[in-house]
């Protein structure tokens, strides 16, 4: 989870073998009330949707293309999921996460969080 101005938020891992939208549960926990939800066709998911809306957020989800009714979607708003593309890039400039030097997702999870945390610092040195 990635803020307006492309801090992290909140991480969950999940297995190779299993769909991110297993997570989305864990990571929504942590949103904001009256947030906005950017996610890729992969959440398209009804119950995702109420979750979000339960929470007094919005999810704005591009529709996949086997979806029969129509849902509300801006691609304007849209534009502005590439926070969390950029927020990648810069986790990966960590050799330890762009490499997987961690065998174990619990050890992999805390080396993201540790760059997160850095990130983070970066913001408020330049603050002071």
């Amino acid at each position: 989870m990635v803020d307006a101005n492309n801090q992290p938020l909140h991480f969950a891992i999940t297995g190779g073998q299993q769909h991110g939208s297993l997570a989305a549960y864990a990571l929504l926990e942590g949103l904001p009330n009256g947030g906005m939800v950017l996610t890729d066709k992969a959440y398209d998911a009804a119950e995702i949707k109420v979750f979000v809306s339960s929470r007094g957020g919005w999810a704005n989800i591009p529709p996949r293309r086997n979806r029969r009714e129509p849902i509300c979607f801006s691609p304007y708003l849209y534009r502005h999921r590439n926070h969390v593309e950029r927020l990648f890039n810069r986790i990966k400039h960590s050799r330890r996460i762009a490499t997987r030097y961690e065998k174990h997702a619990v050890n992999f999870l805390a080396s993201v969080k540790l760059t997160a945390i850095r990130l983070w610092l970066r913001v408020y040195e330049s603050t002071s």
